[in-house]
Parts: C-alpha cells; sequence; structure tokens
C-alpha cells in the first residue's frame, strides 16, 4: 500500500509538474511572440511596398510620397518620440491618412509598431488585432484538450480585452529596456458599426488608450473618415489630439501631379494642364493618382466628377408630385440631402471669395447644428458622411465631401425647374403625412332618436363643457311623427 500511494503521488507530481512548466512556458512564449510582432519588420510595410511597385521605381525616393505639413507631426508619433496623448486622425476617403501612416512606418522599418484594419463584426476585429499582436487567444495551448469549454466560449469584447492584458506587460518591458512607447494603429476606425457592440468597442479601446498614454507605455492612433468617431471618444477624452487631413493645396497637389507624372510617365505636363486638373478634382490625392495614371489626365477628370455626380444622384435623387406613398421614407432621405446640397449652392453665391490663387478651391461650409436645421432632420447628415456625399470635419462644420462632389451640387442644383421639382416634392411628402396623421371617426346608432354626449375637463376635474349630438328629424319623419 506505501508502495503504491508513493507510486501515485509521484506520477500525479510529475503530471502536475509537467502541467506547470507547460503553463509557465506557454505565458512565456505568448510574451515573446507578441514581443516578436513589434520587431522591425511588418506584413503591412511587404503589402504597400508590392501594391505601390516600390521595387519598380528608379526614382529618388522623395518623389514616391507626396510630402505634406502634418507628415513630420505623424513621423514623431510613429517612431516613439512624441508621447503623452492617443491620436485621432479624421479626414475624408483618399486625403492620404493611411499613406502617411505606412509611410512614417516604412522609416523605422515598423519597429515598435502594429497596424491592422478595423471591421464591423467584432469576431473578425478579434482575429485582426490576434494578427497583428502575433497571439492566439489561447487557442494553441494543449491545455485546451482535457478542456470543457472551449477558448471560443467566450466573446470577442472579451478576448479583445485578454490581448490587450498581454500587450500592457509587452509594454511595460519595452519601456523598461529601450525607453519608447509600443505604437498602436487602428485603421478605418469609421468601419465599426454605430450600435452598442461598437460603441463598447469603442469605449474599450480609449480606455486603454488613455491609461496607456498617462503612463507612456503604448501610443494609440485611430484612423477614421467618419465624424461620428470624433463625436463618441470627445465625450470621454482627456488626453486626445486631434488631427485633420486635409485635401493637398494648389501648390501642392500640382506638385504632386508632377511628381506622379514622372513617375508613370516620365513626362511633365504644362502649367495651364495642372491647373485645369486641379480645378476639376481639387486636391485630393486619390483623384491625384488616379488622373496621373492616365495617358488623358482631362478626361479622367470629367469621368471623376461624371461618377460623382452619378453617385449622388443615385443615392439621393427626388422623385416629384406623382412619387407613391410607399417610397417616402427614402423620398425623406433623399429630399434632405437635395436641400442641404442646394444650401450649399447657395451659400457658395454669397461668398465673397471661393478660390485662391495658392490655396486654390475653398468650398461653402456649414455648421452641423445648422445643417440639421436646414434638412429639418438630425439624423440623416451622420449618413451622408458615411456614403461620402457630404463631410464633417473636425470643426464640426458640414461640406461637400470633395471638389466633384461640389460640382455635382452646383450641376444638380443649376438644372431648369429644379427648384420647382422640389418643391413638388417636398409638397408631396408633407401630403403624405398629413394623410398618415388624419383619422376618421365614425358615429353610429343616431338613428331612432339616439344622441351622443361629450364634456369636456379641466385639469382639477371639474366639468367645463357639455356637448350633446343628435340627427335632426326629416321632413318625412316630422309628417309621421304629426301623424301619430
Amino acid at each position: 500500500m506505501f508502495e503504491s500511494a508513493l507510486t501515485t503521488f509521484a506520477s500525479i507530481a510529475i503530471l502536475g509538474a509537467v502541467g506547470y512548466s507547460y503553463t509557465r512556458y506557454y505565458k512565456w512564449n505568448v510574451l515573446r511572440k507578441m514581443e516578436n510582432a513589434f520587431k522591425p519588420g511588418d506584413p503591412v510595410l511587404d503589402l504597400a511596398a508590392r501594391g505601390k511597385e516600390m521595387d519598380k521605381v528608379n526614382l529618388p525616393d522623395e518623389t514616391h510620397w507626396v510630402t505634406r505639413d502634418d507628415q513630420e507631426k505623424i513621423d514623431a508619433i510613429v517612431n516613439g518620440t512624441r508621447t503623452g496623448a492617443y491620436h485621432l486622425l479624421i479626414g475624408e476617403k483618399g486625403t492620404g491618412k493611411s499613406s502617411m501612416l505606412i509611410d512614417a512606418m516604412a522609416k523605422i522599418d515598423g519597429e515598435g509598431v502594429a497596424m491592422l484594419e478595423a471591421h464591423a463584426d467584432l469576431e473578425i476585429f478579434r482575429v485582426r488585432l490576434g494578427k497583428a499582436l502575433d497571439f492566439e487567444y489561447h487557442e494553441d495551448n494543449i491545455g485546451s484538450l482535457f478542456s470543457i469549454r472551449g477558448p471560443r466560449d467566450a466573446s470577442a469584447l472579451l478576448d479583445i480585452e485578454r490581448a490587450f492584458n498581454k500587450l500592457e506587460k509587452v509594454a511595460l518591458r519595452r519601456r523598461d529596456k529601450v525607453g519608447r512607447p509600443l505604437v498602436i494603429i487602428i485603421n478605418s476606425a469609421h468601419l465599426l458599426r454605430d450600435d452598442d457592440d461598437g460603441r463598447d468597442l469603442l469605449e474599450l479601446i480609449q480606455q486603454r488608450a488613455e491609461q496607456w498614454a498617462a503612463s507612456n507605455l503604448a501610443t494609440m492612433i485611430i484612423n477614421s473618415d467618419d465624424y461620428w468617431v470624433y463625436e463618441r471618444l470627445k465625450q470621454l477624452a482627456t488626453r486626445m489630439e486631434v488631427t485633420a487631413i486635409m485635401d493637398l493645396s494648389k501648390q501642392k497637389a500640382m506638385q504632386a501631379l508632377k511628381r506622379f507624372r514622372l513617375k508613370y510617365y516620365n513626362e511633365e505636363p504644362s502649367l495651364s494642364v495642372l491647373e485645369q486638373v486641379y480645378d476639376k478634382v481639387g486636391g485630393r490625392l486619390n483623384y491625384l493618382n488616379r488622373v496621373a495614371r492616365n495617358p488623358n489626365m482631362l478626361k479622367v477628370c470629367d469621368d471623376i466628377n461624371h461618377k460623382e455626380k452619378t453617385w449622388f444622384l443615385n443615392q439621393c435623387w427626388i422623385l416629384g408630385e406623382e412619387m407613391d406613398d410607399d417610397v417616402m421614407d427614402q423620398q425623406k432621405y433623399a429630399s434632405a440631402a437635395m436641400v442641404l446640397a442646394k444650401a450649399l449652392v447657395d451659400r457658395e453665391k454669397d461668398m465673397t471669395k471661393t478660390y485662391d490663387p495658392e490655396l486654390g478651391h475653398i468650398l461653402p461650409q456649414i455648421p452641423l447644428h445648422e445643417a440639421r436645421q436646414i434638412m429639418t432632420r438630425a439624423d440623416f447628415i451622420q449618413s451622408y458622411d458615411h456614403i461620402n456625399i457630404f463631410t464633417i470635419d473636425s470643426n464640426a462644420m458640414v461640406r461637400a465631401d470633395s471638389v466633384p462632389m461640389q460640382n455635382a451640387f452646383r450641376e444638380v442644383c443649376s438644372q431648369e425647374g429644379f427648384e420647382e421639382f422640389l418643391e413638388a416634392t417636398l409638397d408631396r411628402i408633407s401630403a403624405i403625412e398629413s394623410l398618415g396623421r388624419t383619422r376618421e371617426i365614425t358615429i353610429k346608432d343616431l338613428w331612432n332618436k339616439g344622441k351622443y354626449h361629450f364634456s369636456t375637463t379641466n385639469a382639477r376635474g371639474n366639468v367645463e363643457r357639455k356637448v350633446t349630438m343628435e340627427v335632426e328629424a326629416g321632413k318625412e319623419e316630422e309628417e309621421e311623427e304629426a301623424e301619430r
């Protein structure tokens, strides 16, 4: 018995020691893998290099990217020299926010930086965060073979919290060794849904960003195209810095177009052509890149303007007085956009200066609260911002999403009979709403000397008025009554 007991005890002790050792090794290995994720070299840089064909460019380094005024600030944030805050980059789609971040990462070869793309589904966000941090949420732990509960039984938000806990330990080690914080970039944060799950995730990210910024453990950079992310973060923000990324000025846009043209066609376009291109598409980097890749630049500019106008009409065109009542909800959405577009066009007519020789286009803008008042709706503007028709900047000013979109507003509102057509649509919507609010009361049982008695009372319950309703007798009824 004593021998059996010793054998059993030794077996259990060995099994426990092996399990404990494996658990310690696994936890150490998790942190080691996460530290490796922040070493030089990053998959994001490899993908960017292939996408932009950097290895095929024979131009000097300064011609590959457009030098922007904000690039120096972004570089300081990404390389860890600017600490004590977390950052929100906000601007329209295609202004070069992601390109600036990737350029800053390339200068330090991605050392100490992790970047991931946001997604509306929390499970996908969870997987992308794990890939960026090289963290598998204990799904590769052999101990899960002996457990009843699987690793995916927890919620995605709880797994993200666990990943941030591990990241905090790695950041503490790095601060002791290197003295610089880690940098985590969350790109396309506007893709998160503005619902309970999306707001909970954004709150979790902000809480960590505030804590890490205060202790210089890590710097969080959140990149968004939409204004609602800024509104959500501003409620609890104490260490957040907002950087608005705008379109290029006229001079910088023409300079960028020259460099793009030199890169793809080894030619320098004339100054008049460059000015025509800027007048048509403005200083949006996305448009300039598309124009520079095509041999006929002016034709591409016209195509861009046509596509923006088509997009606007497909999303927000109105149907006039003959529209069916079944489409009233969609027409409320469309007519509100048309009313706001017309207000921007009218505001542009009242502006004393809409074009600067140095800065270029000065688009008309309206304060957010005034835009909601003009539309008589407060809930539509966020959707317009999301589909890139209107944009809201960090100063809560509403304007067209781009120069081509403002051109589309101008063309649509200048059509013959547009104001009357818009007014007829609004009248039809009002008429349908009036019909929906109208109720019919049918009164029965008034024949054979039936009566209805109505009374109204005040707040104290005292009767103020009494009304009696009955049917007057007709001639035939009076004659019958007289005969009786």
